[in-house]
C-alpha cells in the first residue's frame, strides 16, 4: 500500500497548491479570447498535468534524481512557451490595461472607448449613416462574432466611422465591442418578434431590440433615416438621445446601472 507523505498534507503545502491553482486559472483567463488561446490553454494544461504527475510520483516513491530533473527543465519549458506565444502574451498584457478596476485607478484616458464610440456615432448620425453596435457584458456573444468579420482592434472613432460608411462592405451588419475592443463587424442579430412595436420601425432597431431581448448586451443604434441615436437594453428602447445622454447612459449600463439612469 502506498503511503502518502505527511508533508503533502501540511497546511503550507495545501496553501502552495491553492496559490498555484489560482495562478494557473488567472493565466488561462489572461490568454482568453486571443487567437492562440486554444493552443496555449492546451499546452498549459498538458504541462501542468505532466509535471504535476511527475511531482506526485517523485514524492510518493522518493525519486530525488527525477525531481531534480524536473526543477532544471521547468524554466526551459517556460522560456519556450514565452517564445512561441509572445504575440498572445503581449495581447493579453495590453488587455490588462483595459481592466475596469485598473482604469478606475488610472482615470479616464483620452482614448476612452465609450468617448471614442460616442464621438464616432455622433458624426455618423449627423451624416445620416446608420450604425448598429453591441457591447458585450456577461452573456457571451461568440455565436454572433463567428458569423461576422473579426477585427480585434483598439477602439478608435475613425475605425468605427470607416466600418459604417454606406459604401463600405461592412456597414450593413453590426459591430461587436468586447472588453473595450472592436471584436467583429458585419455581424447579424436576431430581429425582435414583439407585436407591439410600430410597423415603421427599421431593421436596425428591430435587430438591436432582438439582441437585447436574448442577451444582456447593451446595443447602440443610429437611424440612417432620421439621424437619431438610441440605446437598447433588456428589450427596452431609449430613443432620440443627445450626445451627452448617450455617453452617460452607455457608461451607466456598462457599469451595471439601471437603464433608467
Amino acid at each position: 500500500m502506498i503511503e502518502i507523505p505527511k508533508d503533502l498534507l501540511r497546511p503550507e503545502s495545501l496553501f502552495e497548491v491553492a496559490v498555484m491553482a489560482t495562478a494557473i486559472y488567472a493565466f488561462l483567463r489572461f490568454l482568453h479570447s486571443t487567437r492562440g488561446s486554444v493552443i496555449a490553454r492546451g499546452l498549459v494544461i498538458l504541462t501542468v498535468l505532466v509535471f504535476g504527475a511527475i511531482l506526485v510520483f517523485t514524492s510518493l516513491f522518493r525519486l530525488p534524481v527525477l525531481g531534480q530533473l524536473l526543477q532544471f527543465s521547468l524554466p526551459t519549458i517556460l522560456l519556450v512557451f514565452v517564445v512561441i506565444f509572445h504575440p498572445e502574451l503581449r495581447r493579453g498584457i495590453s488587455r490588462l490595461g483595459e481592466n475596469p478596476l485598473l482604469r478606475r485607478f488610472a482615470g479616464t484616458s483620452k482614448d476612452d472607448p465609450y468617448t471614442e464610440i460616442v464621438r464616432a456615432v455622433s458624426r455618423l448620425a449627423r451624416e445620416r449613416a446608420g450604425a448598429l453596435i453591441a457591447f458585450e457584458r456577461e452573456f457571451n456573444l461568440d455565436a454572433y462574432v463567428e458569423g461576422g468579420v473579426r477585427i480585434e482592434a483598439r477602439v478608435h472613432h475613425l475605425l468605427v466611422e470607416a466600418i459604417f460608411q454606406p459604401d463600405g462592405p461592412l456597414h450593413d451588419g453590426a459591430l461587436i465591442v468586447r472588453r473595450n475592443r472592436l471584436e467583429a463587424a458585419a455581424c447579424l442579430f436576431p430581429l425582435t418578434e414583439n407585436p407591439d412595436l410600430s410597423k415603421r420601425m427599421g431593421t436596425r432597431h428591430r435587430a438591436a431590440i432582438g439582441l437585447s431581448e436574448e442577451t444582456d448586451a447593451v446595443v447602440l443604434v443610429v437611424s440612417a433615416e432620421r439621424g437619431e441615436m438610441a440605446l437598447c437594453h433588456h428589450g427596452e428602447l431609449m430613443p432620440n438621445l443627445s450626445v451627452s445622454e448617450l455617453e452617460s447612459r452607455l457608461r451607466s449600463l456598462m457599469q451595471g446601472g439601471s437603464s433608467h439612469a
